[in-house]
Order: C-alpha cells, then sequence, then structure tokens
C-alpha cells in the first residue's frame, strides 16, 4: 500500500554500510524516475551511479548531513551509504528544472523502501568537487544526491509539539524524531 511505503520513506542517516547494492538495483531505481512525471516531457534529468566503497568515500566528503543536529558530522565509517545516486540537470534540455528533481528523488527512494533500503536526499552538496571527483562535464548541472543502503537507524514520526518546533532530533537511544504538522493544520477548508 502507498501511505505504508510513504510512512517508512523517511530521511535515513545511518546505514549497514557493508551491506552492498547492486548495480541492477541503483538502475531499477533510476528507472523509475525514468517513469516519473517530466514538465514538458523534455526529461532533462540524468544520473551518476555510485556503489564502489573508495568513490563513495570520496562522494561521502561532499555532503552536509543534518542541518540540525549541529554536534552531528554525519555517519561514521561502518554507517555510511552503501550507494549513491547523483540528479543531474542537463542544460542542453533545459535550462531550469522545476521539481522534476523533487519527484525523481521521491520515486527512487519509494522505491528504495520497497526493495527494503532507505535513503536520504542531499542538496547541501560541495558541488565544485563533486563534479571535479566524478568527472562531470559543465553542462550538467548538479541538482540532488540521494544516499542509499540499509538503514541502521529507527526514525519515528511525531506530532508536532505546542511550541511548533519543526526541528528533528534524536533520543538518548539514537533513534531520529521527526515532528510532523498535523492533518488539520495543513487542509484549508
Amino acid at each position: 500500500m502507498i501511505a505504508d511505503l510513504v510512512l517508512k520513506n523517511r530521511s535515513y542517516r545511518r546505514f549497514y554500510e557493508d551491506s552492498a547494492i547492486s548495480r541492477e538495483t541503483l538502475l531499477e531505481l533510476v528507472g523509475l524516475a525514468r517513469l516519473s512525471a517530466s514538465a514538458a516531457n523534455l526529461q532533462p534529468l540524468k544520473y551518476a551511479l555510485s556503489r564502489d566503497p573508495g568513490r563513495n568515500a570520496e562522494i561521502f566528503a561532499t555532503l552536509a548531513w543534518a542541518g540540525y543536529l549541529k554536534d552531528w558530522p554525519g555517519p561514521p565509517e561502518g554507517e555510511r551509504p552503501s550507494g549513491y545516486i547523483v540528479i543531474l540537470g542537463d542544460t542542453a534540455i533545459a535550462r531550469t528544472f522545476g521539481c522534476d528533481h523533487g519527484i525523481a528523488a521521491q520515486s527512487i527512494l519509494l522505491g528504495a523502501v520497497e526493495k527494503g533500503l532507505g535513503g536520504c536526499m542531499i542538496a547541501s552538496i560541495r558541488r565544485d568537487d563533486l563534479r571535479r571527483i566524478l568527472g562531470i562535464p559543465e553542462k550538467f548541472e548538479i541538482l540532488l544526491v540521494i544516499a542509499l543502503g540499509k538503514p541502521k537507524e529507527r526514525v519515528v514520526v511525531d506530532p508536532l509539539g505546542a511550541g511548533g518546533d519543526i526541528k528533528y532530533w534524536r533520543d538518548g537511544e539514537g533513534a531520529h524524531h521527526v515532528p510532523k504538522r498535523s492533518l488539520e493544520e495543513i487542509v484549508l477548508d
């Protein structure tokens, strides 16, 4: 059921790094993005894939993790993603990409959850460094990085507290808590 997939599709930031992801799995996930909606059906997105531990380490170094967790620099070795999908915009096809990459990323992540994986969309990227590491030509705009792996953490959806604080946090047992606004608060009748 789609509601179950959406609920399980959290921003996971800690993984069983030694649980490899096959190239076929990455291609299947990109295949879901390929079939997703695209503004004017231009289909300007391209994808760079990584599942190699050495290359993954280089990609990891270009990313910022969990901005609200100020004292957490990201997952330690052994808990890092075992794969990445970098979403690129081909400027030879379009000059702007609207929400295409968000739609593609959601399709990829829902597919990952269905396969027992999890992931995190990351937009805080040192793009020049990532471009150099992956040899990405200038005609491609780096839009998002999706970190993927077998989740090693529990993510809990909580109701938004009385103070209205939307910042996610970790409890003493390492569970990641994500406050969400109520349906009544977001629907205007």
